[in-house]
């Protein structure tokens, strides 16, 4: 009897501890958890993802495609406290870095994740170096626990294809002149899109966060950013590359000399007409004046204006060493 009791008792306590106390759980700050009760997670009800604004990016047929109930989020804190029946799945919405070259289900592919391969409009084939960072959406939980079975494998594979899409339609964007400013006809390696790439990596790093915005109500979880820092052609491609920015560089140097002597004669010629305007107005503004004098004394009667013109006359006679006088015959 006392064997009996002592087991009774033993498998109370050993229930006791291995169902109630360890039922108490918490949630640390950078974690999110959700629960499953027999085995179906704690929904909202009438909510998905297509309520929610990170649906915004999708399109209408991926609307009918990634439609994910909306759970009930457990917030860091606790303790919390869980029956036996019940599972809590944490998950960990820190930002995380990985190279973008990295293949979740090869890790020996992309040269050992090191150099991802694309291909340009050119037909050149191109290595490609960067980084991408992201997090776990908390606002589509159930993608990322149970709709999609690895989600930074699908979300890499989505990346990669959104990329080397880009990458072989790409086209330096073209600006528009501003008026009265020299445009140059001489483009750096024109039609070598390796060089568009290069110059134009902030452009691209853009648009893979653009197209990437919909990873979110795909598979859980958010691109931050991605940072391409390095487009790497073949070395035979490398050195024609080199070869044709030294020829443009040397050309666009010699055009900027040009312009700069141009100009600087165009400053010179500039300066010559105003001093030459500038001469011309001091000799004209003293007859300015002398006509506005007469025109004055006119005004004060009919006989001051010849006696102007007279004593005018007898102060050059007394200036002159000689005078020749009119005699009328």
């Amino acid at each position: 009897m006392m064997i009996l009791i002592g087991c009774f008792l033993g498998f109370t306590g050993w229930f006791l501890i291995r169902y109630f106390a360890a039922g108490f759980y918490t949630v640390d700050q950078n974690e999110r958890a959700v629960k499953t009760i027999f085995g179906r997670a704690e929904r909202i009800p009438d909510q998905s993802t297509l309520t929610d604004p990170i649906a915004e990016s999708l399109s209408a047929e991926e609307k009918t495609r990634y439609v994910y109930p909306q759970l009930r989020v457990i917030m860091p804190g606790g303790p919390y406290f869980k029956w036996p029946w019940e599972k809590i799945h944490k998950v960990s919405i820190a930002t995380s870095t990985m190279n973008m070259a990295h293949d979740p289900d090869d890790p020996a592919a992309n040269m050992g994740g090191r150099i991802l391969e694309a291909v340009t409009k050119d037909q050149l084939n191109t290595g490609l170096t960067g980084q991408i960072r992201y997090r776990i959406s908390e606002r589509n939980l159930y993608a990322y626990i149970f709709g999609v079975k690895k989600p930074i494998a699908h979300v890499m594979g989505y990346f990669v294809s959104v990329l080397r899409e880009r990458i072989a339609n790409f086209e330096a964007p073209h600006t528009t002149p501003v008026p009265g400013e020299h445009v140059s006809t001489i483009t750096s390696a024109d039609g070598i899109s390796i060089n568009d790439l290069r110059k134009n990596l902030r452009d691209l790093n853009e648009h893979m966060d653009k197209e990437c915005r919909s990873s979110a109500a795909r598979y859980g979880m958010v691109l931050d950013a991605s940072l391409i820092t390095g487009i790497d052609p073949p070395p035979e491609v490398e050195s024609a590359l080199a070869a044709i920015n030294t020829a443009h560089n040397h050309v666009s140097s010699d055009i900027s000399l040009a312009r700069a002597a141009a100009d600087q004669k165009i400053v010179q010629s500039k300066t010559a007409v105003e001093i030459e305007s500038l001469k011309a107005e001091a000799e004209v503004e003293p007859l300015r004046k002398l006509a506005d004098q007469l025109t004055e004394l006119k005004k004060s009667g009919p006989n001051v204006l010849p006696a102007y013109v007279r004593n005018v006359r007898l102060r050059l006679l007394n200036e002159a060493e000689k005078a020749f006088v009119e005699v009328k015959k």
